[in-house]
């Protein structure tokens, strides 16, 4: 009987173990992403993100993104580049359009790591609103609605986080809806 209590508390101390891990390296795409990895190293393996990283590659933003860093780096998924209007992602992706890809690739970027939490708090210190400076130039405006983080380009489109704090070698990536566009 004194052996049940014990194996009681070794179960859930091995179930928190693994719960700290899951939020260690989160799935995203259905794989995990390695806090030891860099921005590139991971998203490589997110099923969610095959388009994206064919932009990055296209756009000859590789290198960048698995340098040092610390980038923040809003990552639109599949679904997200889907949204956009028919054509848009091939034209973009085509070498005459380099120029226009990068712009909208490093909109997606700001310099620095930047967690939910710090978001969060510039967002409170803002009275309701956190603008960030993108790599690109422009500039995105952060807000919580829900609970959530919602982001709205120059243009007024909107993404929301919907993974926060995947942590990579180099940086953060937050999941978002939607593509994010500068004016």
């Amino acid at each position: 009987m004194k052996k049940f209590p014990v194996m009681i508390l070794a179960a859930v101390f091995g179930f928190a173990g693994i719960a700290a891990h899951a939020q260690k390296d989160p799935d995203v795409g259905g794989a995990p992403m390695y806090a030891t990895k860099n921005i590139v190293e991971n998203a490589v393996n997110s099923q969610d993100h095959t388009t994206l990283v064919a932009a990055v590659k296209a756009a000859g933003l590789v290198d960048t993104l698995e340098g040092p860093g610390p980038f923040t780096v809003f990552a639109p998924t599949n679904e997200a580049f889907a949204k956009l209007p028919a054509g848009t992602v091939d034209t973009l992706l085509k070498p005459e359009n380099k120029d226009a890809l990068v712009k909208v690739l490093t909109y997606h970027v700001v310099a620095g790591k930047i967690t939910a939490k710090d978001l969060k708090k510039q967002i409170k210190a803002g009275g309701g609103k956190a603008v960030l400076k993108t790599v690109q130039g422009g500039s995105l405006t952060a807000t919580l609605q829900g609970g959530k983080i919602v982001l709205t380009d120059e243009k007024g489109g909107t993404s929301t986080v919907t993974i926060a704090d995947v942590f990579q070698s180099n940086g953060v990536i937050h999941v978002v809806d939607s593509v994010l566009l500068p004016s």
